[in-house]
């Protein structure tokens, strides 16, 4: 494909450099001499300095004759500008990054696309919905729904009393009956595939997916007891923390902490089902006096990596369960993760996996990345002619790095196994690691 990408700042950089291990013709454009000179000493792609909104430059770039043209800096009016213009010159498919839900309400969508925008992609919206998920199913560090919950892919942690801690895939297989498949554990960084002589430990991360039924399995096995969630307290008057209130306010009791005094009185009028505390949300007085200690989950969306983390520790210190943190700088995430925060969002690893999908087949219905990992949770469409479709799974040669988790067939979802029988209309479930998803890819096409 032809790709010109507008703005190489973090999400920008990401996209190329996920784009720059596959065949494609890349160039990135932006206004920064020094962010263009140390994406292109890392990968292969041509870079062009400018404004991204000038059509001159645009033109020079290529993006009348781009197969997709991507917006992603941070400005909404610039990216909207230049992905106008890019259309205009005759770019077959346009996606920009946008940071406000009006501009995604359905009116404004019909307008842009009017205007030649083809997908606005507002990462603080599918942030807000992971964190969501994983609130509405507690005892889970992540949740990936695919066709309307039918199947879901969970992070649970190995606790110590978990039983099926020291056996093998293979063992726990013939004990337990595992509604459930095992398709990566993360391990001391590590993101591996599991296969039947893989061994559980404690502090596992493991992803598995399943249908409802298994749910309650798998948390079982790993030793996670399901609790009730009913108090919330946010770090935060962010976009992201804004949305959460209004998701899960008319079920939990939320307490939400914004430092700005003007803003926090703008949330006030704004958020009629949650209170709204004007202070600084990382003093250890101010929160105990709130009800630190008997809050179930501790949301810091602040937009401050450091603060998010630290705010986290705290409460975890205190004795709160479940702790989530926004954390935009990607050198943390692991360190994160490492220090015992539950959930971690990064609304640039978000958006840039929820692009990447334009890039694959049309039969790609769904990409996620999963953040403590450096792989994809993908959902593809089988079509009469996919590849996948031949034999069944045991006698298919799929990619090392890639596991097939489970198929949804109809109205029912089901884990895969070796006997499983793709067939076309199926909408299957695949993990995979960077270097394995072009190869997937190809078994669906």
């Amino acid at each position: 494909m032809r790709i010109v990408v507008a703005g190489a700042g973090e999400v920008g950089t990401h996209l190329a450099k996920m784009l720059s291990r596959e065949n494609h013709e890349i160039v990135i454009v932006d206004s920064s001499a020094e962010r263009l000179q140390n994406l292109s000493s890392s990968c292969d792609l041509l870079t062009l300095e400018g404004n991204v909104t000038s059509q001159k430059l645009l033109t020079e770039a290529g993006a009348g004759k781009a197969d997709l043209f991507i917006a992603v800096t941070p400005s909404d009016d610039t990216n909207i500008v230049s992905a106008i213009i890019a259309k205009r010159l005759g770019a077959a498919l346009t996606v920009v990054r946008v940071g406000s839900d009006e501009l995604i309400s359905h009116e404004n969508r019909d307008l842009f696309s009017g205007l030649g925008i083809d997908s606005m992609v507002y990462p603080e919206k599918i942030a807000s919905k992971e964190i969501t998920n994983v609130l509405h199913q507690s005892g889970v560090t992540s949740i990936v729904d695919f066709s309307g919950g039918k199947l879901s892919m969970l992070g649970v942690r190995m606790e110590h009393n978990a039983p099926i801690v020291k056996k093998t895939l293979g063992e726990a297989a013939g004990i337990y009956e595992m509604e459930y498949r095992a398709v990566a554990v993360l391990r001391d960084g590590q993101t591996i595939i599991p296969r039947r002589d893989f061994r559980f430990e404690v502090n596992d991360l493991v992803y598995v997916v399943t249908n409802h039924a298994g749910i309650k399995a798998i948390l079982k096995h790993s030793g996670n007891d399901r609790e009730t969630t009913n108090r919330v307290m946010i770090l935060g008057g962010s976009h992201i923390g804004r949305l959460i209130t209004k998701e899960l306010g008319k079920n939990y009791k939320i307490k939400i902490f914004e430092s700005n005094r003007e803003k926090a009185y703008r949330l006030s009028d704004m958020l009629n089902n949650a209170l709204v505390i004007h202070g600084d949300g990382t003093q250890v007085d101010l929160l105990m006096e709130e009800g630190l200690k008997n809050t179930n989950v501790f949301i810091a969306v602040t937009g401050d990596s450091e603060d998010n983390i630290l705010s986290c520790l705290l409460a975890k210190n205190m004795g709160v369960k479940h702790t989530v943190a926004e954390i935009e700088n990607l050198d943390y995430i692991k360190l994160a993760e490492q220090l015992g925060i539950n959930t971690v969002v990064n609304k640039k690893l978000i958006t840039a996996a929820h692009i990447y999908r334009y890039t694959l087949s049309g039969t790609v219905s769904m990409i996620r990345h999963l953040t403590l990992t450096n792989a994809e949770a993908l959902e593809f469409v089988v079509s009469s002619k996919s590849k996948i479709t031949a034999h069944p799974l045991c006698q298919t040669d799929f990619p090392e790095h890639a596991i097939i988790g489970g198929v949804i067939r109809g109205s029912e979802g089901f884990v895969a196994t070796g006997t499983t029988h793709i067939q076309p209309d199926d909408h299957v479930v695949v993990f995979a690691m960077p270097e394995a998803v072009n190869t997937v890819n190809g078994f669906f096409k």
